[in-house]
């Protein structure tokens, strides 16, 4: 036999492409279009629809960045089309992109009913299920002006700087009345048509077997006999009449589609989904509009498939439906009774949470399960996450305490050295919690069910044999628009179709259930899932960093106080203000947000609500404090407050002492050579003439921590160009070029600081190096204009010290890593995440780097020629990338970071509390005795506040920090009724008995990293 296989599938796929799909639409007539446009913010849709319009046509352009317009369509249905279904084609101009990254629309009726979205991939309207005729019809398309600033499918560079990301015109400070730009769009296709059912189920049909055939073997049997079915119904079809010849070309199809699959094969359980970044190449108040848009089309699609199930991963988004588009929300609940709308991921936003702190993340949690359990009666057990940039070990732990029974990311796919080694497995904490996970093999949040996506699932699966079950999430994603018709059309037809896969459709809970009773022995993976991509996000838009440090730090103190307040003298505690502050800074916690991968419209707004967060924190911190301190002294007297967990300076951790001035720093003498010395008895400084530290001195141990002939806090600077994913990437060939910044243009000892001066290229450094009396802490605060492009900038300490591994802090404990790089594994952690504190030691002695706001870090580790081993730590200060903000970091930065001489993990985990958390000193004489204490110097009071039920109880969350067992008495500091562990949410611990209440408080025993949540009632 001839071998015809290219043939007839090229043959398939421009019959498909420019025949069949086309003629699925016939019989069309344009529409009456008008239109008005708004250049300023989106406008209530009853406002917006009244107009005024003015009369359009296809092929005038509409749209400046960022703007709306309004489009109105009208039209009759002819009589002859009686009995028929017709659908509205509307083509704005989108052109060939992704859903979600262009322009974008939703469709309304006359009374502001919304009925579905429009999008590059999905350009139809229902306008009559069975026309009855010479019936009028009017709707309305808010259509977003949404600028292109990515491209996937750009033959080019996608990631070419662009100021389409800036701030909109109109509310920028230099804006001027009428400011919007030019239109971006070109409106292509408003026609009213005819709906050709059985061409489209034509279309369906060859969709699947095409996708089928080309993914099977070329030598299958199977393939050889699609190619001779489909060549068949190919030739029955005639061109000129392709309404009148598909159901002859279906029928021949037939057999095809219903032989069944194997009985062994590949069981995939499909679930919609739209992954809907909530701030991303789009500002926040667009994604309100994408969440809108996209559960209109899927509530729409439920409506023919009752089978459809859909989960939709973030609370936040769900509450701006409620707020401000009740009439979607509507449908959301209407689709949660009838189990097709599936609330999921159990988070507030989808954070990243390698940056968030513990304690955010604990309230993610507890946000996003409470909105779901309000709102739905819907207890989620699951953490949906497939986008964030890797995951902390803490996040089993944390799971558990939350009630969650599953995880799910396909984010780790993306590794660019090692391939991770299963798709389902046991995840296990730093605390060996375990929760059962999987890795969709589809390799995609985004998937279209298409032939390609299905193989690929099925050959990718890397746990076949003692487990044939996986999970694709379906949809449109990323900026939204979700299913399609079409992809519920291919997933009916691999329900059980020889040669695929077998696709069911169901939800993640479901398929979780099969898959853990399957696979109860999976494989277990221990510790952090760190992503080999998308480093430079621990360190790109340092403000936006800054920002969330500094308001995590004020949400705690802010909760201690305010509790210690009502407690202690009735002062009404601030609920509400509090939750609605900690949804600001949750928000902010996103996955392109706080990474810093945005564009720079998100940025401002973020630094904006960072900076009206901290002010109103530091406000209720004030009230609070001033309350605590009793009334002014006339003497002058002061009290200070340590919301740190560790005593210091004489004042108890989590209270207050009167006190008079503060600890002071010692001031700076002369030393060799024109160098200046810091020397309070236990380390002493030496800064040479550069402004370099030539020598770190640990005066009680007798020992150097410098190596050597090195220089510590050595500023470098690095081209940093990335291949691609300028904001996320730094890749590893930057360190083959690096310029060490050791001139200086003024090194000058002022008082108690020593002050360092330099100047590069256009940027300019200032540092003050500070050492407080009886502190092994060695202060360096910097303030750089920073004018660089494309440059990453770090501080270098090499130390004279052989470690094995660096020790770093994360949420609720740390993770060691190794400082060398003999696997590929080790050698892909080249840039690595620290939250306060970076230890390094070796027996016996160590040191450590506590920062403000600094998370990226790399370790190295060299041997000497005299012997000895130099291991040099890293702080990356900043970057400059240029795509999607091609001014990210410009400007004006405070950054502060500190060295530990001589310092153990319990010494760093103390000093990176109490660098983050300054005392505060308000005027007054009244102690303030802490609302609880605990006698163990390893366990960490993490959060005090009042329970979220407004009961009056007193909910203190601890932790283990020094990964090891503890046992300590929590001291609270008033009569208690009862105590008992919780979960997050504040709810009894299922099978936690009630604790012990004992004169010497309640007893707590603790296992390495574990976290305790201790719910205190008060004695009436």
């Amino acid at each position: 036999m001839h071998d015809d296989r290219t043939l007839t599938e090229r043959r398939l796929a421009r019959v498909l492409d420019q025949r069949l799909r086309p003629a699925v639409h016939i019989r069309s007539l344009p529409l009456e279009v008008s239109a008005h446009h708004r250049s300023g913010e989106p406008v209530p849709v009853t406002e917006a629809i009244a107009g005024p319009y003015e009369s359009v046509k296809v092929g005038e352009r509409w749209g400046p960045a960022w703007s709306t317009t309004w489009f109105r369509i009208r039209g009759t249905v002819p009589a002859d089309w009686a009995g028929l279904r017709t659908e509205a084609v509307l083509d704005l101009g989108f052109g060939t992109t992704q859903a979600g990254f262009s322009a974008e629309g939703l469709v309304y009726r006359a009374d502001g009913t919304p009925v579905k979205a429009l999008n590059p991939r999905n350009t139809w309207l229902l306008v009559a299920e069975q026309a009855e005729g010479g019936e009028d019809f009017e709707f309305h398309i808010e259509a977003a002006a949404n600028p292109l600033i990515f491209d996937f499918d750009a033959a080019g560079d996608p990631f070419v700087p662009t100021r389409a990301g800036d701030v909109a015109p109109w509310l920028r400070p230099d804006a001027t009345d009428g400011a919007a730009g030019e239109p971006l769009y070109r409106l292509t296709r408003l026609d009213l048509a005819v709906f050709d059912e059985t061409v489209w189920q034509l279309v369906q049909d060859l969709d699947v077997l095409s996708g089928l055939m080309h993914q099977l073997p070329e030598d299958s049997t199977r393939r050889s006999r699609l190619r001779h079915t489909v060549s068949a119904a190919l030739d029955a079809i005639d061109l000129q009449d392709i309404g009148g010849t598909a159901a002859r070309a279906r029928t021949l199809l037939a057999p095809a589609l219903a032989a069944p699959a194997h009985a062994g094969a590949h069981q995939i359980s499909a679930v919609g989904h739209a992954h809907i970044d909530t701030a991303w190449l789009w500002p926040v108040r667009e994604t309100v509009r994408k969440a809108a848009r996209t559960v209109s089309n899927v509530t729409a699609l439920m409506d023919d498939h009752p089978d459809f199930r859909f989960v939709m991963s973030q609370a936040q988004q769900l509450a701006w439906l409620k707020e401000e588009r009740p009439e979607v929300y509507a449908r959301v609940l209407e689709k949660v009774a009838t189990g097709q709308f599936l609330p999921t991921g159990s988070l507030w936003v989808e954070p990243d949470t390698n940056l968030s702190g513990g304690e955010s993340l604990v309230r993610q949690f507890v946000h996003g399960k409470r909105f779901y359990l309000e709102e739905f009666g819907v207890e989620t057990r699951d953490m949906w996450l497939p986008d964030t940039f890797g995951y902390n070990a803490a996040l089993p732990q944390l799971m558990k305490l939350a009630g969650i029974d599953w995880f799910l990311t396909q984010k780790i796919s993306w590794n660019t050295t090692n391939a991770f080694p299963h798709h389902t497995f046991w995840w296990e904490g730093i605390d060996g919690s375990r929760v059962f996970s999987h890795f969709p093999p589809v390799d995609s949040y985004n998937g279209d069910l298409s032939g390609a996506d299905i193989a690929h699932t099925e050959r990718n699966f890397r746990d076949k044999g003692p487990a044939n079950r996986s999970l694709v999430p379906f949809g449109y994603g990323d900026g939204g628009g979700g299913p399609t018709r079409e992809m519920l059309a291919r997933a009916e037809r691999l329900a059980d179709l020889e040669g695929s896969a077998k696709v069911r459709m169901e939800g993640p809970a479901d398929f979780f259930a099969k898959a853990r009773e399957e696979y109860a022995d999976a494989p277990v993976w221990v510790g952090e899932l760190y992503l080999e991509l998308h480093r430079g996000t621990l360190t790109s838009q340092l403000a936006t960093k800054q920002g969330n440090r500094r308001c995590e730090h004020l949400l705690r103190e802010a909760e201690l106080w305010a509790a210690t307040a009502a407690l202690r003298t009735g002062e009404p505690y601030p609920y509400a203000a509090l939750d609605r502050i900690w949804k600001t800074v949750l928000l902010q916690q996103f996955h392109d947000i706080l990474p810093g991968s945005s564009i720079a419209w998100v940025h401002r707004e973020t630094e904006q609500a960072h900076t009206e967060a901290a002010r109103e924190l530091n406000a209720l911190i004030a009230t609070a404090q001033q309350a605590l301190a009793g009334p002014p002294d006339p003497g002058g007297g002061t009290v200070v407050f340590n919301a740190a967990p560790h005593c210091r300076d004489g004042v108890p951790a989590l209270g207050g002492t009167p006190r008079e001035g503060q600890p002071r720093t010692v001031p700076v003498r002369a030393g060799h050579d024109g160098g200046l010395v810091l020397d309070n008895g236990l380390v002493r400084i030496a800064v040479d003439s550069r402004g370099l530290i030539t020598s770190a001195y640990d005066l009680a141990a007798g020992r150097e921590a410098l190596a050597p002939g090195a220089a510590g806090n050595l500023l470098q600077l690095h081209q940093d160009f990335p291949n691609q994913w300028d904001a996320w990437d730094v890749d590893s060939f930057y360190r083959n070029t690096v310029l060490d910044l050791t001139d200086a243009d003024e090194v000058t000892g002022l008082g108690d600081a020593i002050v360092v001066v330099r100047t590069v290229n256009r940027s300019r450094i200032r540092q003050l190096l500070t050492l407080r009396e009886g502190a092994r802490r060695l202060d360096i605060d910097t303030t750089v204009d920073w004018r660089e492009k494309e440059k990453i900038l770090k501080a270098a300490f090499p130390l004279d010290l052989r470690a094995g591994h660096s020790t770093a802090e994360i949420p609720f404990g740390h993770v060691q890593r190794p400082t060398h790089s003999n696997t590929s594994w080790d050698a892909a952690r080249f840039e690595i995440c620290a939250h306060r504190f970076l230890h390094l030691a070796e027996p016996g002695w160590g040191a450590a780097l506590v920062n403000d706001s600094t998370y990226g870090h790399d370790v190295t580790r060299d041997v000497r020629p005299d012997g000895g081993t130099t291991t040099t730590a890293r702080l990356s200060l900043l970057r400059a990338p240029r795509f999607p903000d091609p001014e990210a970091d410009q400007g004006e930065h405070r950054l502060r970071y500190a060295l530990v001489i001589g310092a153990d993990i319990g010494d760093a985990v103390r000093e990176g509390y109490a660098f983050n958390l300054a005392e505060r000193t308000v005027p007054g004489t009244a102690a303030v005795a802490p609302l609880a204490e605990v006698d163990h110097t390893g366990v960490v009071v993490e959060a005090v506040k009042l329970a979220d039920d407004a009961s009056g109880d007193l909910v203190v969350r601890l932790y283990e920090a020094l990964g090891a067992r503890a046992t300590t008495q929590l001291r609270p500091g008033f009569a208690v009724a009862a105590a008992t562990v919780t979960d997050l949410l504040e709810r009894p611990l299922p099978d936690a008995p009630d604790l012990p209440v004992t004169a010497e408080g309640v007893p707590l025993a603790l296992r390495p990293f574990q976290i305790l949540t201790v719910r205190l009632t008060p004695r009436a």
